[in-house]
């Protein structure tokens, strides 16, 4: 698979991946975690309407995959062959299985786009060509629903299993990665989606959805502190090459990028807005973006932790 070799045996020689990995990383994890909230929250609640967060969501996460699988593509050696890791497959390789996985998720969530912005394509005179294709396609929605939803925890955590396969980085080579990708995707992506439900779908701050999702907000938190403490205790706990990778969490800039950016502003952040200030202010406007903001920005600092820390300590 052009690329993909290029891609593990440069490894061997310190930082190997570049910006466009951890950005890949970031809009991976908003596509997976919003959709799959999405979806949850309409199985859950029983819903048929295409509600604010859903449309949300669904933009979000066929943005955000298009601009992740831009970045992947640029990445490669050569981007024009693209094409021929959509064609040649090694099941054997978790790579492959995550190409394949993005392979059929994209349309689906295209579909699924499509289907959520069914009112707005109606009052569109010039897309009324699509009408037809939406009518027939509102016999599939619930399988491409379950199927999307499957898919988006794909997503969020394959990358997760395909860098906690190298063994020589002991920050990446742990089994808890996958499920801190999926829990911070989930949490980025649903603030994401709030974010734009309320601005732009006009989504009230203080509906059922959304307290909904602000009453999953700390356990979900709370799941992304659990994993992270695991990994620096199984660390602090190792062997001397895996105490040293422990340094990254209070030694040099990524320290700094941990404990300011996903301790600071991803974790205290949120809980400052909404317990330290006062009662009026908290279910404020200001505040609610804020706290969108800050879950996003410590999901982005806490992939760019994991792949440039994670590559400075090998054993």
């Amino acid at each position: 698979m052009d690329g993909s070799m290029e891609f593990t045996m440069g490894l061997s020689d310190g930082i190997a991946w570049p910006w466009p990995i951890a950005v890949y990383l970031f809009f991976a994890g908003i596509s997976g975690g919003a959709i799959a909230t999405a979806i949850f929250i309409r199985f859950y609640k029983g819903q048929t309407e295409n509600t604010p967060f859903y449309k949300a969501a669904a933009l979000i996460s066929f943005v955000t995959i298009s601009l992740g699988m831009l970045c992947l593509v640029l990445d490669l050696t050569n981007p024009l062959f693209f094409w021929r890791i959509l064609v040649y497959y090694n099941l054997n390789s978790v790579m492959s299985i995550g190409v394949i996985a993005l392979t059929a998720y994209i349309p689906l969530v295209a579909l699924i786009t499509l289907l959520a912005f069914e009112d707005e394509i109606r009052k569109i005179p010039a897309l009324g060509i699509l009408l037809p294709v939406i009518e027939k396609l509102k016999g599939v929605r619930r399988p491409c629903e379950v199927a999307v939803l499957i898919l988006a925890m794909a997503v969020c955590a394959y990358t997760g299993f395909l860098i906690s396969a190298l063994i020589r980085f002991p920050i990446i080579n742990t089994s808890v990665l996958p499920a801190l990708f999926i829990a911070s995707g989930i949490s980025a992506g649903a603030a994401s989606a709030k974010m734009l439900a309320v601005s732009m779908f006009k989504e009230e701050m203080h509906s059922q959805d959304m307290k909904l999702l602000h009453g999953a907000e700390w356990p979900i938190m709370a799941a992304e502190i659990l994993f992270i403490f695991m990994i620096a205790m199984s660390l602090f706990t190792g062997n001397a090459g895996m105490q040293s990778a422990f340094s990254a969490f209070h030694v040099g800039d990524w320290a700094g990028v941990f404990w300011l950016g996903v301790v600071g502003v991803g974790f205290c952040g949120p809980l400052l807005l909404n317990f330290a200030t006062s009662k009026r202010f908290s279910h404020s406007a200001q505040a609610f973006y804020a706290s969108g903001v800050c879950a996003v920005t410590g999901m982005m600092c806490l992939r760019l932790f994991i792949i440039y820390a994670g590559q400075n300590f090998a054993i």
